[in-house]
């Protein structure tokens, strides 16, 4: 879930907004010299926040009334790498927070570096984890988008615990309690998104393939077949 408007205590919220903060600086400079460098970008861009943003912003209802939902970030970090998608799912918590009343304005720190950071790079790591292992390209991409999908969730778990430790368990009582609530809905959802992913880079390798080229997602040389099986 995003975190609600008002949920974190105060010096919570901040001390999120300044860890997020450097990595959408970085994201920032990052995403300028993508676009001066490739201005052809800029649709395929503008597709992985619209993906981000469309998928993140489906509530599901998990358990106990909170909800979860697919975050959306492995597409964008796959193509364009984490920096790039800190930006673009910054921007989408932003919106999300003023038109949907999704979020809110002192919590976007903190689902910033959830969804925007954690996800990113924890989703990144396992893609190029699994390229170097000499797996499909596609079983990669279903790996990357399903750990981007459940780190993040993780993360929001440990951000709740810190805020409301448990009166008896502390700490390690509310992580246990807030991550088996969400991992009811939120593993499924995982999966579904990696599927989703999957489907998502077959089509922009046939509708694409130049560009996925240039960003290193195919192989230059390789059989159509092999580079998307």
């Amino acid at each position: 879930m995003h975190i609600a408007e008002g949920f974190l205590p105060r010096e919570h919220a901040v001390a999120w907004t300044v860890a997020a903060a450097p990595f959408v600086v970085h994201g920032v400079r990052a995403l300028t010299r993508e676009v001066k460098a490739h201005p052809e970008s800029t649709l395929l861009l503008g597709a992985s926040g619209a993906f981000t943003f469309v998928l993140s912003a489906l509530k599901i209802p998990s358990v106990t009334g909170s909800c979860s939902h697919p975050t959306g970030t492995g597409l964008g970090a796959i193509l364009f790498r984490p920096p790039i998608m800190a930006v673009l799912g910054t921007i989408t918590l932003l919106f999300q927070a003023l038109l949907l009343a999704h979020g809110g304005l002192t919590t976007l720190g903190a689902n910033a570096f959830s969804m925007a950071v954690v996800g990113p790079w924890a989703g990144y790591g396992m893609y190029r984890l699994v390229r170097r292992s000499g797996a499909p390209l596609m079983a990669a991409v279903f790996c990357g988008a399903f750990v981007a999908d459940l780190s993040t969730y993780c993360v929001t778990s440990v951000q709740l615990a810190l805020a409301f430790p448990d009166p008896g368990s502390g700490i390690a009582g509310a992580l246990a309690k807030f991550g088996g609530i969400f991992a009811v809905t939120q593993i499924p959802l995982a999966v579904s998104e990696g599927l989703l992913t999957v489907l998502v880079v077959r089509l922009l390798s046939q509708s694409s393939r130049g560009d996925l080229l240039r960003l290193g997602v195919l192989v230059p040389g390789a059989r159509k077949e092999d580079a998307v099986r």
